[in-house]
């Protein structure tokens, strides 16, 4: 029984700083106040903001909700949407960029 709780504890330990880790990046993935304001205002991105979309990492809510789909989810899981005439290919469940297109 002791070595459950022993086991228990290290497997906590060993977790909690990789569960920080990820907090830190996720605070990343929202828009900054200055251009949280300026959706607010026009409802547009500004036009720098999509050369921030990279492959292998999430949009943002805000940017996704700005989407348009072009194509919907497929077997695989992907959809295609255009965001500021940027056509851009997801996994739908986790908003990841999988490919730019355009």
């Amino acid at each position: 029984m002791k070595t459950v709780l022993v086991t228990l504890a290290s497997l906590c330990l060993m977790v909690s700083p990789l569960h920080a880790k990820n907090d830190k990046h996720n605070k990343g993935n929202s828009l900054p106040p200055g251009l949280q304001k300026k959706v607010a205002r026009t409802g547009e991105l500004p036009p720098g903001w999509q050369k921030k979309i990279q492959v292998g990492k999430p949009i943002d809510r805000e940017i996704y909700s700005h989407s348009k789909i072009i194509a919907p989810v497929d077997h695989k899981g992907l959809i295609t949407v255009n965001i500021d005439g940027r056509i851009i290919r997801l996994i739908e469940a986790t908003r990841e960029v999988v490919k730019i297109l355009k």
